[in-house]
Parts: structure tokens; sequence; C-alpha cells
């Protein structure tokens, strides 16, 4: 698990998980190339980390030149990515499929689906030339089962599955391997603002509804979703690809 010199790139980086995931990745000895919509939050957050000497980049995943752009800047700095955490996603918001607004669907898919597309069409592109890489798509418990009122998202993850699935097959003779982790609830501002949307009232009791259908009773960490996308990135899974890989807490074990 050294990743000493390795160039890690992420997007979302602002957000918790792409927060912990820099913040190993950088204790590990890693080059970190940072993108997010929200310059001041990844500013805010490399300095709460101590994330010195990252490249940070502000880049919108849905605009197809933004991302061809942070791919160019971290190569025009680095030289290389050895590692891409394509991990920029939203929720979306809690409705029935019938009462969905245009909207909001076309949001979540230009995030969750096209940010990752675009982000795997130009990273790919460079790792070709490497021959060599890994990839990691976040995904979800809901890309793979149904997931009641988020109809958008969980289409979206689905769909990052397949993407994933595709492109281990495409790229697997350059050396790169492309993986998708699935986690269950993360205890994260995302998670906290969908308990809200659930029970306005009493968010915590929302929560604690959800835990009950998780076996080990919780939500997950950051930092636990953070060492398995170091782990899926390191020599350690050498020979692992186009897997989707659940970090759930056993919630999918009995479906």
């Amino acid at each position: 698990m050294n990743f000493e010199e390795k160039v890690i790139l992420i997007t979302g980086a602002a957000g918790e998980i792409g927060k912990k995931t820099a913040q190993l990745f950088h204790k590990k000895g890693a080059k970190l190339a940072l993108v997010d919509i929200d310059k001041k939050a990844l500013e805010d957050a490399t300095h709460e980390l101590g994330l010195n000497n990252s490249l940070l980049i502000q880049a919108d995943v849905t605009n197809e030149k933004e991302v061809k752009n942070y791919v160019e800047q971290t190569i025009e700095v680095f030289g290389n990515i050895d590692v891409f955490f394509n991990n920029a996603g939203i929720s979306g918001k809690l409705a029935e499929i019938t009462e969905v607004k245009t909207e909001d669907l076309e949001k979540t898919i230009d995030i969750n689906m096209k940010g990752v597309f675009y982000g795997l069409k130009y990273v790919l592109q460079i790792m070709k030339r490497q021959n060599d890489g890994v990839v990691i798509n976040t995904s979800s418990v809901a890309g793979l089962n149904g997931s009641l009122f988020l109809s958008p998202y969980s289409a979206t993850k689905h769909a990052v599955i397949g993407l994933t699935k595709t492109a281990a097959l495409e790229v697997a003779k350059y050396n790169i391997r492309v993986n998708a982790i699935c986690p269950s609830p993360v205890d994260t501002e995302l998670m906290s603002e969908l308990d809200k949307e659930k029970n306005p009232e009493n968010p915590k009791k929302a929560r604690e509804s959800y835990s009950k259908k998780i076996p080990l009773g919780r939500y997950a960490t950051s930092e636990e979703i953070a060492n398995l996308v170091a782990f899926l990135s390191s020599n350690q899974s050498s020979f692992i690809t186009g897997g989707s890989y659940l970090i759930d807490g056993g919630q999918t074990a009995s479906y």
C-alpha cells in the first residue's frame, strides 16, 4: 500500500469521502490532483488536512471541456496519472418516480453518469499511452438494487457499474484496471441532508431507522471507504478488475 510519488487524481475531492481518501493517499506519499466544483471548499479542505503541494482544480464534471481541462492540467504539472478516483456525485432529491422533476433527473444524470463517463474518456486516454493505471468509480448499493424514492440516483449508479465493466474490458490489454465501489449510507453531510429530507422534524430518527437495516447497525465512515479505495488502487489488488465491491455492513447479504 505504498503510493510514494504516485499521482492520484480525485474528483468530488471537497466532500467527506474525497477528503479522507486524499488524506490517506497523502500519508502514503502520493502526489494529489484534487478536483471539485467548489474551489473554496477545496481550498478549505486541503488547508484543514494539511495536503501540502496538492494541485487544486475547479471543474464542473458535467462539462466535457472542463473534464478534459482537469486531466490536461494534471498531466502538465505531474506528467502522468497513476490512479483516478472518479468520485463526484449527488444523491438527488427524494421523490416517487411519478413525482420526479425533469430538472432533478437531468442534473443527477449529468453529474453521476456523464461526469463519470467524461472522466473515463479522458483519463483512460492518458493511461493507455502510459500502458498502466488504476480507476476506481464510485457507485453505490443503489447501483445493485433499487432505492426507494431515489430512482434517478439508483439508475445512474447502475450505469456506473455498466461503465466500469465495459471500461475494464476495453483497457485490460493496456495493463489498466477499472473497478467500482458500492457503499451503503456513509456518515457524511450528504447523508445527513437525506435524513433531514426523510424526516425534517427528527432526522436522528430517520438515521436510526435506516441503520437498523444494516446488520452492523450503523453508517460507514469516510475513512472506511478510503481504505477500500486505497486497497483497490494498490498492487495488492493487481488481479482485480471489472468488479463492483460492496462496503455495506452486510446490508445486501439478506437480499
